[in-house]
């Protein structure tokens, strides 16, 4: 398996950029481990290897720093964690709630989310989702329950703590419906029976750099190191390279 090659992204850096990114001569990268597709193994040294790192190690290479990689067990955690000075970017999903909060950057991979339901319900959309007597499984402060919390307005969504276990309320609770990342449920599947997996998606999730809010010069710098290196095929090949290219998308630009 080939090295992934780190691209400049040829976009001006100040020393203003420099210090918001990097404020201890190293940049702080945040990130979400619960993302079993962005994040797929672990190094010799116990680090998290995958798509996510990769572009947080890119990102300080394009910087000339350090990178200093902050696990997060669950993305709530890591958004939380924006005003506790413990990480400078954050790679996580971008949701009008954390926005509240984060920048985000322009998503460097997409990931559609949709339903597994019962085999036996006449289920065919969101549409028949979201009814008064259906149940749906969620991981809880995750960016498709966010999206839901803020779309569903009949069904009950369910919390549970982990992707894992949401599968295990569903399952165990027999309810009507679980949410989550098509390339998971496809395995889920597997592992029930009298279910199907809907081909609408309700959502495509948009795994960005967050980083804190008020600096427009950061924002255009992370924009265009974003840009350029989806141009020059490091993100794709960073996503072939960890073996999940197709269930990761690339972005258009």
């Amino acid at each position: 398996m080939n090295k992934v090659e780190i691209q400049s992204s040829e976009v001006n850096m100040s020393k203003e950029i420099l210090n918001q990114l990097a404020p201890k001569g190293f940049i702080r990268a945040a990130i979400n481990l619960s993302n079993f597709l962005l994040v797929t193994g672990k190094k010799t040294n116990g680090d998290p290897e995958g798509v996510s790192p990769d572009i947080a190690l890119a990102l300080s290479r394009e910087l000339g720093v350090d990178l200093k990689l902050i696990p997060f067990g669950r993305p709530g955690e890591l958004a939380d964690a924006i005003s506790d000075d413990i990480w400078d970017i954050g790679n996580i999903a971008v949701e009008p709630e954390r926005a509240k909060t984060i920048t985000f950057s322009s998503p460097y991979a997409l990931i559609e989310s949709t339903f597994i339901v019962r085999s036996n319900l006449n289920i065919k959309s969101f549409n028949d989702v979201d009814k008064p007597d259906i149940r749906i499984a969620v991981a809880e402060r995750s960016a498709y329950d966010l999206w839901l919390t803020e779309n569903v307005t009949k069904a009950k969504l369910v919390r549970a703590k982990s992707i894992d276990e949401s599968f295990s309320v569903f399952e165990e609770n027999n309810f009507e419906v679980l949410a989550g990342l098509r390339p998971k449920l496809i395995d889920e599947l597997n592992k029930t029976k009298d279910c199907k997996i809907l081909e609408e998606s309700f959502t495509f999730i948009k795994q960005c750099i967050g980083f804190k809010p008020g600096n427009t010069e950061v924002e255009y710098f992370i924009n265009g190191f974003i840009k350029k290196n989806i141009e020059n095929g490091f993100v794709k090949n960073s996503m072939i390279q960890h073996g999940v290219f197709g269930k990761l998308t690339v972005p258009s630009q």
